[in-house]
């Protein structure tokens, strides 16, 4: 008889072999094999008061930007992560509220992005393919609240 421990044991190593399950890990390439070249994903279309944070861009500049943007009579802001950057874009959003004494509300919505990788292989005996991965992403949306809080 099993006990509920041992069902989850087999049901996690069942999961993790099972090759149709792409919640998991994507499995290594061969670098001697192929080289891969991630594309870039689809993205909304670019308006004006879009913001796309990466972890590569100076926090401070996006801030900035955000900042610039409301000032200038804008009066909603969409902030977009994507993967690592899902942290970073959270931070931002949060940052902006609290330097505006909760004068911005914020609304939230999480997707899963489909991400197309290219591998090319470094001899001439394999064919290029491609493989399709998911990646998380963060949408958040700040408006400006109908009237200021009372202090």
């Amino acid at each position: 008889m099993a006990t509920p421990m041992d069902e989850q044991n087999v049901t996690i190593s069942t999961a993790s072999t099972n090759p149709n399950n792409n919640s998991r890990s994507i499995p290594k390439i061969d670098q001697a094999e192929f080289t891969l070249r991630k594309r870039l994903p689809r993205r909304l279309p670019k308006r004006k008061n879009d913001i796309y944070v990466s972890n590569k861009t100076d926090f401070k500049a996006q801030e900035a930007r955000c900042h610039k943007l409301l000032d200038t009579g804008v009066n909603e802001v969409h902030i977009h992560g994507l993967g690592a950057a899902v942290n970073r874009a959270v931070n931002l959003a949060l940052q902006l509220q609290k330097s505006n004494l909760g004068t911005f509300q914020m609304s939230v919505h999480t997707s899963t992005v489909e991400l197309t990788d290219d591998l090319e292989p470094t001899g001439d005996d394999a064919e290029p393919t491609t493989r399709d991965r998911h990646n998380s992403a963060i949408h958040i949306k700040i408006s400006r609240t109908e009237e200021a809080p009372s202090k």
